[in-house]
């Protein structure tokens, strides 16, 4: 069994493995950071294709960290390795603490990356998800889940080296395995290169800045910033979208233990944006915060923020006079159906996405903002609960249930479902904001 030279070289041998690609213009390339990017690289660059990554983090057990009990994905998604958490009699509470110091490097690397770039959109696309190489499998598992929430039409999971029978890992999660290699004793992913330095975070920088087909932004088109919202001595990140001639601002309010960066939340952000509306991502805590998980359930603490946050907006001269709405999911449907209510008219609509209203019970015959509950069919404990808060709301109001989704809209399709919906009601209420705004004299 031969070994490949480096990561370039493994790319472009896995390259000729995925030809039959070429023809596919929906095709995106996904390397996982760090040491699959250079490989995704020349893939994406045979196939003509978008370079874009999915950011991942192992979640090494405690004692042993380079044994992976699971990984962790953008936007909330975790794999666990049980057999692996059985064996070494790993608590909850340690699989708790090894995600959260792993979330904050993720979310890190995310923005690292990135440099302020919108994600390359997967929705309805054939996804090659490329890496160095395969061992456990519990990162590139992640990186699938991540794909698939974002509505990925179809997944190819793409590696120059894996064991025997890798495949069957991905049995139900990707549509398609790769690989160039497997050869039978398979120790560890290195052992087949001969050149297997670590990958820097300024050469997967680099591998995405100089893909040809991902654009940045056209300021002249609008505007797609990184902002920080200053709130008595804090300061809150966030992303702030303009899109030209835009009808209206949606506010994003994340749920528990997510953040700005939430993959699922950004696509349907990025569908608002070309339906015409600006759009606010922001983090509710602070990076210190975050660390007292009390804070991430404190509904009355992510009110006091949003509610902050939407008089910030207000004094942007260039955002002042757009109306305002809120996309709320999990519990930060409760906060936003919590701020709305003491917004009053200020607020032209809520949607909230597999939320929980419930946590804002109290508060709901208060809301004056037309409000959209859309929920999943299969989430059955989250339906009831919206069903039994959708009787105390006073508003207008709709209840729609998205067939075959579960709580994370994971299911294909259903993700892109859910945006369309949103977007639907907001540019109804939008336009209904506008028409009853006098015009200026």
């Amino acid at each position: 069994m031969r070994v490949f030279v480096d990561r370039r070289t493994a790319g472009r041998e896995l390259a000729e493995r995925l030809r039959g690609l070429a023809d596919d213009a929906g095709v995106v390339v996904v390397g996982l950071p760090r040491g699959g990017v250079p490989v995704a690289e020349e893939v994406a660059r045979s196939l003509a294709a978008p370079l874009d990554v999915i950011v991942v983090r192992k979640l090494g057990a405690p004692g042993n960290p380079e044994l992976a009990m699971g990984a962790i994905g953008e936007d909330d998604v975790r794999v666990l390795n049980q057999i692996v958490i059985g064996q070494m009699g790993v608590t909850d509470a340690e699989i708790d603490q090894v995600e959260s110091r792993e979330r904050l490097e993720l979310e890190r690397r995310a923005q690292r990356f990135r440099q302020g770039r919108p994600r390359v959109p997967l929705s309805g696309r054939t996804v090659v998800l490329v890496d160095d190489g395969v061992a456990t499998g519990s990162t590139m598992r992640a990186a699938c889940a991540v794909a698939r929430a974002e509505g990925a039409n179809r997944i190819v999971v793409a590696v120059p080296v894996a064991p025997a029978g890798w495949t069957d890992r991905f049995d139900r999660i990707a549509d398609q395995c790769v690989s160039v290699a497997t050869p039978e004793h398979f120790m560890a992913v290195g052992q087949w290169y001969r050149n297997f330095d670590q990958t820097t975070d300024d050469e997967v920088v680099e591998c995405l800045r100089r893909n040809p087909h991902v654009r940045p932004t056209d300021a002249a088109a609008g505007r797609d910033v990184a902002v920080e919202i200053r709130l008595d001595g804090l300061v809150l990140d966030g992303q702030l979208t303009v899109p030209p001639d835009c009808m209206g601002l949606v506010v994003f309010v994340h749920g528990s233990g997510s953040s700005r960066l939430s993959p699922r939340n950004r696509f349907v952000a990025s569908e608002l944006n070309a339906a015409g509306m600006a759009t606010l991502l922001f983090d509710l805590l602070t990076g210190d915060e975050e660390h007292d998980r009390a804070n991430v359930f404190d509904i009355e603490l992510l009110v006091r923020r949003l509610l902050a946050v939407t008089s910030w907006v207000k004094h942007q001269p260039d955002l002042a006079e757009l109306p305002v709405a809120y996309f709320g999911a999990s519990t930060g449907a409760a906060a936003a159906l919590r701020a709305a209510a003491a917004a009053g008219s200020a607020i032209s609509a809520v949607v909230s996405r597999g939320g929980r209203p419930d946590l804002a019970l109290e508060w709901l015959a208060a809301v004056r903002a037309p409000t959209l509950l859309i929920v999943g069919s299969r989430d059955t404990t989250v339906l009831d609960l919206n069903r039994r808060a959708a009787a105390h709301l006073k508003c207008e109001q709709s209840l729609r249930i998205v067939d075959g989704a579960t709580h994370l809209f994971e299911e294909p399709g259903t993700l892109r479902a859910a945006a369309e919906l949103a977007r639907d009601w907001f540019v109804e209420h939008f336009g209904s904001a506008q028409a009853e705004t006098p015009p200026s004299p």
